[in-house]
């Protein structure tokens, strides 16, 4: 599959034409220079023609930030087949456009000059003064009118590979057999893959998380940098571990509501998003300081989201106590995340990052595990009988059976002749004894009182 990458200098309409592409709002796009700072990555089917299409940060030489977004920029041209140089078409042309079109020139790969923002016929003058870059391929367009992207979209389709059929049906009996996986509205009759986890990176601004993302990866993915906020949009990026295929997701870093602003507000409403079609959440924290009231909040969307959990505490050759009085005071502030495991770790010198590979083949096993209904039962009748459950209103209160029904979390309807008569402190006993008898680490455990016959609800989480 080839790879198509978009460069240019900030504010030329990049991250607008990788969504257009896309034919949807994946990155996020503003009027302020450098909202794209790490390499953004969407496979695109071009009418049956697969390719992964690379959206770039700007290139600026205005900082050392920006300096680093340059060179992932100029990286990502040197890994793809297809190069796409925007330049702004309301403006003349910039030496410094010229320069690196020339380098990227001598790639000798297929490249365009990628004339931006020519609204309409009157400004297509402006267009033609772009012809002193030489371009062999050179498209006047304007991506927020959707004007002659067309032409641009048929030039790139022009060089990539020509559709592969998903499958071959050999005879008609592979055919039949093919058809009756599918029931009449066409959805394929599967249990849900659990091949693949999505694993958010958490945390406030500037505890390292772009750093443990690379630590990860092992390799220069996301932009580093000491400037809070660095982190835009979100960076998601795959890799195998073990049998699992594993998308880590480099979220934004937050602030107090108070201090978002400008486009960190989108960066939050996308984290959310991201946070949606995650399993797990890394919930990383600065070693090197005290936990502040943010970290508490920030931790609180790991349970807003259902979301397995691991807690990293980051910078830990800073660590400003011993690791017994760091992990007391974290129990005590985040009891709601109780069961989620602590690893220490220094993303900047890559210091035992490899226990979370680990880790999260663990929580993912916890996150998915489903607890025979034989099993589930001889625990809570164990528990019953050495803990009676209250009375409510002076009649008496039983769970007559238990059944787990939904994994990611585990989800178990106890069924009751009273179920508002169990209280929330016995759900919470309830589930000790399952943690002690089933490994839930990683997991938060939900608990649903209901009556025969009743709708499962989302409510009761111990």
């Amino acid at each position: 599959m080839k790879k198509i990458a978009i460069l240019g200098q900030p504010n030329v309409g990049k991250s607008s034409l990788f969504n257009r592409f896309a034919r949807k709002r994946i990155a996020i796009t503003s009027d302020v220079a450098g909202t794209t700072r790490d390499v953004k990555r969407e496979f695109i089917d071009f009418d049956g023609k697969e390719a992964q299409i690379v959206d770039t940060g700007g290139i600026d030489d205005s900082s050392e930030l920006f300096k680093s977004v340059k060179n992932k920029a100029i990286e990502a041209a040197k890994e793809a087949d297809i190069i796409l140089y925007m330049v702004n078409g309301k403006e003349l042309p910039d030496e410094r456009d010229k320069e690196l079109f020339y380098k990227l020139q001598a790639l000798d790969k297929p490249i365009a000059l990628v004339v931006n923002k020519i609204d309409n016929d009157k400004e297509e003058e402006r267009a033609w003064e772009f012809t002193e870059f030489g371009a062999e391929n050179l498209f006047s367009i304007s991506v927020s009118h959707n004007r002659r992207v067309g032409q641009l979209v048929e030039w790139v389709k022009s060089h990539l590979d020509e559709a592969v059929p998903e499958f071959v049906v050999e005879d008609e009996d592979a055919l039949e057999n093919l058809i009756e996986q599918f029931d009449e509205s066409g959805i394929l009759h599967e249990e849900e893959s659990l091949n693949e986890i999505g694993v958010a990176i958490i945390g406030r601004t500037n505890v390292g998380k772009s750093s443990l993302l690379n630590a990860l990866l092992k390799s220069e993915r996301a932009v580093v940098s000491d400037v809070a906020g660095t982190t835009i949009d979100p960076v998601d990026e795959k890799m195998i571990i073990g049998d699992k295929t594993v998308t880590f997701i480099d979220t934004a870093g937050l602030r107090r509501r108070g201090k978002i602003e400008g486009i960190e507000r989108y960066a939050l409403n996308r984290t959310k998003q991201m946070l949606e079609r995650a399993d797990i959440a890394l919930l990383v924290l600065d070693a090197s300081e005290p936990l502040k009231e943010l970290d508490e909040k920030i931790a609180g969307l790991v349970d807003e989201y259902k979301l397995g959990c691991i807690i990293v505490l980051n910078k830990w050759d800073e660590a400003i106590g011993s690791y017994d009085e760091i992990v007391e005071e974290l129990r005590y502030r985040f009891k709601f995340l109780s069961w989620a495991p602590v690893i220490t770790v220094s993303a900047k010198s890559k210091k035992r990052v490899y226990k979370i590979y680990d880790m999260i083949l663990k929580v993912f096993e916890n996150y998915t595990r489903h607890i025979p209904t034989r099993e589930l039962n001889e625990v809570i009748k164990d528990a019953t009988i050495k803990h009676h459950i209250p009375s409510y209103r002076g009649k008496p209160v039983n769970i007559l059976f238990a059944s787990q029904y939904a994994i990611k979390p585990p989800k178990i309807a106890l069924i009751s002749n009273r179920p508002k008569g169990i209280h929330f402190s016995y759900l919470r006993y309830l589930a000790n004894r399952l943690r002690e008898s089933f490994d839930f680490t990683g997991t938060p455990l939900i608990l649903i009182p209901k009556k025969r016959g009743e709708r499962e609800e989302e409510s009761g989480e111990v």
